[in-house]
């Protein structure tokens, strides 16, 4: 009959680093739970102006200077179809979407051509080229609404979706041509020679091989577009005078005048503005980190 030798496993003694590890499983646990904590902390206090915005947006003017910070002692839901009806949100949520869209467009399609001959051929002054990028890059925008104004009323384009869609689109391509063209370096040329050996020339790669790949970029730059042509308000207020053109931002402006704010009424419609801006990013939000990581590595 086999007899077995007690060890201290069996026999229940202390083992040395026993106690180490159950410490250091203890810390693990603590820092990710103090981790946890930091990020909901972060995400409360990033969450909590567009809270507030809601449910300011559902107080009186009485309750919103009253109890800034506090719930609506009576929910004002009528708020939304005053501000609806006052400031005509929907004919300026129509132009507002015309412009974005259409300057979203050509920006996207202009700065990833534009991406993709500067970040995959070899021409001369090519480093002129990127300079001049590099160059509006560092242009303020806004000192460039006199001169844009003088030139469009001289070539007739003030009061027209024309005069929004072109500097927007200027303005967003060496942004756009950047983003890309580092999340280009990315992409292996052997795609682009299996493309030309299948036939396709420099259109056909473009458009069947390099475009399609550079989705993720190109859902950075639009997010980024987006929030820039969505929320301006200079170049609308001094290109657009007719009412019938006026975007969003612009109709936001009805509520104060030289007396007073309507804040109820401000915050309604300002709610309403800023849901389309949170539905483009929750859609978009997996493309646009990926964009991001690749640039940030890439570029």
């Amino acid at each position: 009959m086999e007899t077995t030798t007690p060890t201290r496993a069996t026999t229940g003694e202390f083992k040395p680093g026993a106690g180490f590890g159950t410490l250091f499983k203890l810390l693990r646990r603590v820092r990710s739970w103090a981790g946890n904590a930091f990020l909901a902390a972060y995400a409360v206090a990033t969450l909590y102006p567009l809270i507030w915005l809601f449910i300011s947006s559902f107080k009186s003017n009485q309750d919103f200077f009253g109890k800034p910070f506090a719930l609506p002692s009576t929910w004002q839901f009528e708020n939304y179809a005053k501000a609806w009806k006052v400031a005509g949100i929907g004919t300026a949520l129509g132009n507002s979407v015309i412009v974005t869209f259409l300057s979203l467009a050509l920006t996207l399609l202009a700065g990833t051509l534009a991406a993709y001959i500067l970040s995959r051929l070899s021409f001369r002054l090519k480093g002129l080229v990127m300079a001049l990028f590099v160059l509006g890059m560092l242009i303020p925008i806004h000192s460039t609404l006199v001169p844009l104004f003088i030139m469009m009323k001289k070539i007739g384009i003030l009061d027209t979706y024309a005069a929004l869609i072109l500097p927007y689109t200027a303005f967003e391509l060496p942004v756009a041509i950047f983003v890309v063209a580092a999340y280009l370096t990315s992409v292996p040329k052997e795609v682009e020679e299996a493309a030309m050996i299948d036939g396709n020339g420099y259109w056909g790669i473009f458009f069947r091989v390099i475009f399609p790949l550079s989705v993720p970029a190109m859902a950075t730059v639009a997010i980024l577009a987006f929030l820039r042509f969505w929320n301006d308000f200079a170049f609308a207020l001094v290109f657009i005078n007719k009412q019938a053109l006026k975007t969003l931002p612009l109709s936001l402006a009805v509520f104060s005048d030289g007396f007073g704010t309507d804040y109820s009424l401000t915050m309604a419609a300002m709610s309403i503005a800023v849901i389309p801006t949170v539905v483009i990013y929750l859609v978009f939000q997996e493309q646009i980190m990926k964009g991001m990581v690749a640039g940030a590595v890439k570029g």
